[in-house]
């Protein structure tokens, strides 16, 4: 078992719980492939923006599917387990779909966060938040790290 980890239906039963208690729920999503500062500072920041920070996370056929041949490098397993040892993240839920519109719609957080490389147009959730008065923040992405930079650094050096 892995602490933090939450099924679909698990995450969603627990969000209208914390909903009725008028907790602000944050959800945040992404790969997390090669855990690095720049996801770790980005998690804490997101989780400034309310009570309780719900990360969604690709699984591994969806991150294939995003990034390309050869990723994700660690299994959706051992990338929930990480996340999931992070203070500052309070559960992590798998989704298969390339998008987590079908997860922001269960969930129905106050606020969605993404990097601030992300045009709001292409925030996958955007008008669904907006729809129930809820917020959108981009986060500036702390530069010059990426799981991507990472593996082009490691193969270069011939560690991969």
């Amino acid at each position: 078992m892995i602490p933090k980890l939450s099924s679909r239906t698990a995450i969603a039963r627990w969000a209208r719980n914390l909903r009725r208690q008028g907790r602000q729920i944050v959800f945040t999503n992404g790969c997390f492939d090669l855990l690095h500062a720049g996801h770790v500072m980005y998690l804490e920041q997101a989780k400034k923006f309310g009570d309780i920070l719900i990360v969604g996370l690709n699984s591994d056929r969806s991150t294939r599917k995003l990034k390309g041949r050869g990723r994700p490098i660690n299994s959706e397993q051992d990338r929930a387990r990480v996340l999931g040892a992070l203070s500052c993240v309070d559960r992590v839920t798998v989704f298969p779909e390339e998008t987590p519109l079908n997860l922001i719609k269960l969930i129905r957080p106050h606020v969605l966060v993404k990097g601030a490389d992300w045009p709001l147009s292409s925030i996958a959730g955007y008008p669904e938040i907006l729809s129930w008065s809820g917020r959108v923040k981009r986060i500036k992405l702390l530069k010059g790290r990426s799981t991507t930079a990472i593996i082009k650094k490691a193969r270069a050096h011939k560690l991969l």
